[in-house]
């Protein structure tokens, strides 16, 4: 069992220092990923938000692209919010022609469903049973089906849609955790990683 996690943060693109922060506020130690062998030395990984074609095409550019998707093939937690969540996906609806995910959760995700950046909210919801939490949504997709191994964590309105979903080692928000400094989601995977 690891006492202290060491969890990388997907550096390429996106909110790398607020998740660092986050997870570093739940006794993990946190660390930039930008190459494989940055890769190869931590325990878990956070794919934050940002744009999700730009990081597949940075992930393709520095070589991280497939040896993602074999530590997570081979088991290592991931946690993906918002562009991250996308990451993470089998399949997706709305994605540019040709749009490549790391994979792993048996989901459809549909991109920037709630809405383009003015149309991004706040709202309260209820996250694996743990009580109302804080949830940030920008331009942010929601998951429009799952398989059978998938747990649904979080809905949110309109419509109850599904915002936060697990599948074994493998997490992922629709929304931005690491704006609100409410730290439950990292926590979560935090305690994820050092059970596995």
């Amino acid at each position: 069992m690891t006492i202290v996690p060491t969890i990388g943060v997907f550096a390429l693109q996106g909110d790398v220092r607020e998740h660092t922060r986050s997870l570093e506020a739940v006794g993990a130690r946190a660390v930039a990923v930008r190459r494989p062998r940055e890769l190869e030395a931590v325990d878990g990984l956070v794919i934050p938000g940002g744009e999700s074609t730009t990081m597949w095409k940075l992930a393709e550019t520095f070589e991280l692209l497939e040896p993602l998707r074999m530590r997570i093939k081979a088991g290592m937690p991931a946690y993906g919010s918002c562009a991250g969540m996308i990451m993470l996906a089998d399949r997706i609806e709305g994605g540019i022609e040709g749009q490549q995910t790391i994979g792993g959760i048996d989901m459809v995700v549909r991109r920037n469903a709630f809405g383009r950046q003015v149309d991004s909210f706040e709202a309260d919801i209820d996250f694996a049973g743990r009580g109302a939490m804080r949830a940030v949504f920008i331009r942010a997709p929601w998951v429009e089906s799952v398989g059978s191994e998938v747990e649904v964590l979080a809905l949110a309105e309109p419509g109850d849609r599904i915002v936060a979903v697990r599948q074994g080692p493998l997490l992922a928000t629709s929304f931005h955790p690491e704006l609100t400094g409410d730290v439950g989601v990292h926590s979560y995977f935090a305690e994820m990683v050092r059970e596995l």
